[in-house]
């Protein structure tokens, strides 16, 4: 099979799946083709990775490309319309007015501008697309054979609400295309279209439940994520009237600070409103409140990855720029505000979006400092991230359906009562925080491209601090699970099928992609690096060898837990000198017996939302004007 089929099947196979998706109306119909589909479009990934790795860069022609131009167009107005009638319908006028903008821009466009521009190819593939394509093709994958359990669940203890799967999951199969379609364009007309299906995509999964909250914070990503087009916009018709038309991404990229730097930020900018970046971090928060899967996929392989996946594309004109550095800085600083508000937070699902945002910040800071350093621990941080991030938001879901609460004080002795679902949330929190796994790993090389970087002190202090806040949320969450309770039962039940075939796959790749590490960055992360900067990064021989023994040894944790043991006897817990009894009780004043609990502490008062959102907020709206109208400023002069 040709390059070109591949790449064409990739984008329009999910879309077919999503057909057939939306008119099936029995469980056993949309079992067969989630898992099917699911099936397929991991292998082609797979089989894409396999033939294409030690090719390099390759651009790919599209025929007809002109009329498929036109349908791109076509699909947009309509994405708009629609937009616009849900805004009226629902009077959320700051969305009416963003998208009438957008609308007007892309109008004036295509009516004085289109013609004239002409992109030679409208796909390529790099080392960079293909490992975005296993993300999206097998990690997406998974998240949909997970959500058939989940669903089915969901809807059998929420008979209130109205089946909606169908749509649904077609939704899900329509994100994944066009996130192959981000991934694989090279044209930015292109890009732009795909951009603008994934933000409607997110819109209706977040509002799924159409509850008001649900609609409130479906139209608060809707907003936000406009913005984004609008700037996006922007940066097509500046390229259509001072760039010379320039709109194929591998010619932007070759062609000079000179003529790409002003698209670089404005694209840059739509990147932080998608990643999720603060000031625009509300959003992605606000999603918790559709179903887990959505959070997954939202949070792992798809939205939020294609706000990075931009920028670290524009990296090479960021680097040594103080457009560039400015990104890296609201980066850095949205790594260390996020990680601050995960502390405070209780609800499970809020540290795991928190968190999210945290490490999203510092792969745009990784970007904006844009050396080949920053940009191997990049890319690094985004495999990592989403491997263990989509286990522990999948993980959570499951057990939220146990327990009936996403309270991380709720989780107490999880490994008591739920031990395999358990074992599965230890090995996602490991991966986000323990050597050897990716994401230690991805920070040590972050630190290093910081180090040789312009005012990297600056950038290693936060580092250093955030990641300090981010072993104290985890550890207190793994220390909640991990804690052994004589009285609890064993609840974790029957989980559907389809729900374990995506966590025990996860669970996997979290330690075969840390063994294959060296391989990963010898095989893709090094030529994609030595093409565009001419340096390569990479461990030292012996790192290597310390990260294999050590993750050998780390696997004994899970099967530790896993392994049946004879049944041990429970002493009474200390409580300094009180009686105590096996059930956790104690004689309290005048005798009364009273319950012993168990609480993390959270630090309001120091690490709340209340106290350091706002101040993330003024900061970096200050920084995102600075850059805007200084990066704008100089191109004029230039």
């Amino acid at each position: 099979m040709q390059l070109t089929q591949l790449l064409i099947f990739l984008i329009l196979f999910p879309l077919i799946a999503a057909f057939f998706l939306l008119i099936a109306k029995k469980d056993v119909e949309r079992n067969w083709i989630v898992k099917l589909s699911a099936l397929i479009i991991g292998a082609v990934s797979v089989f894409l990775l396999i033939t294409t790795y030690n090719k390099g860069a390759m651009l790919v022609s599209v025929i007809p490309a002109e009329q498929t131009g036109i349908l791109m167009f076509v699909l947009e107005m309509l994405i708009a319309v629609y937009i616009l009638y849900l805004g009226i319908t629902y009077k959320k006028w700051l969305a009416v007015a963003l998208i009438l903008v957008q609308t007007v821009m892309i109008l004036f466009f295509e009516l004085f501008y289109a013609h004239g521009v002409h992109v030679e190819s409208n796909l390529f593939i790099d080392e960079f697309s293909l490992i975005m394509a296993m993300i999206i093709g097998i990690i997406g994958s998974l998240i949909c054979v997970y959500s058939l359990g989940y669903m089915k669940f969901f809807h059998e203890h929420h008979t209130e609400m109205p089946d909606r799967r169908p749509r649904f999951f077609a939704i899900l199969f329509i994100f994944l295309a066009a996130m192959f379609g981000l991934v694989f364009s090279n044209n930015l007309l292109w890009v732009y279209f795909f951009w603008e299906v994934t933000t409607l995509c997110s819109f209706l999964l977040i509002g799924y439940t159409k509850t008001d909250e649900a609609i409130n914070n479906a139209f608060s990503a809707l907003w936000m994520n406009l913005l984004g087009g609008i700037a996006f916009t922007c940066a097509i018709i500046w390229l259509a009237t001072a760039g010379g038309g320039m709109l194929g991404l591998s010619d932007l990229l070759t062609t000079g600070k000179a003529i790409a730097l002003i698209p670089a930020a404005l694209i840059g900018f739509a990147g932080l409103t998608k990643a999720a970046q603060l000031p625009f971090s509300s959003w992605l928060v606000g999603a918790m409140v559709a179903p887990t899967p959505v959070s997954a996929l939202l949070h792992s392989s798809t939205m939020v990855k294609a706000g990075v996946y931009i920028i670290v594309r524009f990296a090479p004109i960021f680097q040594s720029t103080f457009t560039g550095y400015v990104i890296a800085m609201i980066g850095a600083l949205t790594f260390l505000i996020a990680s601050g508000i995960a502390i405070s937070q209780s609800n499970a699902k809020r540290v795991l979006a928190y968190s999210t945002i945290a490490n999203l910040g510092l792969v745009v800071a990784c970007a904006g400092i844009g050396t080949y350093e920053a940009i191997w621990a990049a890319i690094l941080l985004i495999v990592f991230h989403a491997i263990s991030k989509s286990l522990l938001f999948l993980a959570t879901g499951t057990v939220e359906h146990r327990i009936k609460s996403r309270e991380i004080d709720d989780m107490t002795g999880l490994i008591v009562r739920t031990p395999k679902i358990a074992a599965m949330m230890i090995i996602g929190i490991a991966g986000m925080f323990l050597a050897p796994f990716g994401m230690l790993i991805s920070k040590w090389a972050a630190i290093q491209a910081f180090i040789d970087a312009p005012l990297g002190f600056l950038f290693v202090i936060i580092l250093v601090f955030g990641s300090a806040m981010t072993v104290f949320f985890w550890a207190k969450w793994m220390g909640k699970i991990l804690t052994v309770t004589s009285d609890g039962k064993n609840i974790e039940g029957e989980v559907d099928k389809s729900e374990w075939a995506a966590l025990l796959s996860l669970a996997g790749l979290s330690f075969v992609t840390t063994l294959v590490f060296p391989l990963l960055s010898t095989v893709l992360l090094e030529p994609f690096l030595l093409f565009n900067y001419g340096h390569v990064a990479r461990l030292s021989q012996d790192n290597i060898i310390i990260m294999i023994l050590m993750l050998f040894l780390i696997v004994l944790l899970p099967l530790s837990i896993l392994i049946p043991h004879r049944k041990h006897r429970h002493l009474a817990p200390y409580m300094g000198g009180r009686t105590t009894t096996q059930d956790m009780r104690f004689s309290g004043s005048l005798g009364v017996q009273k319950k012993t609990v168990l609480s993390n502490y959270y630090l309001h008062p120091y690490f709340g939302e209340a106290k350091l959102r706002p101040l993330g907020i003024w900061l970096c709206s200050a920084l995102i004007v600075i850059m805007l109208l200084a990066t704008i400023a100089k191109g004029v002069i230039l």
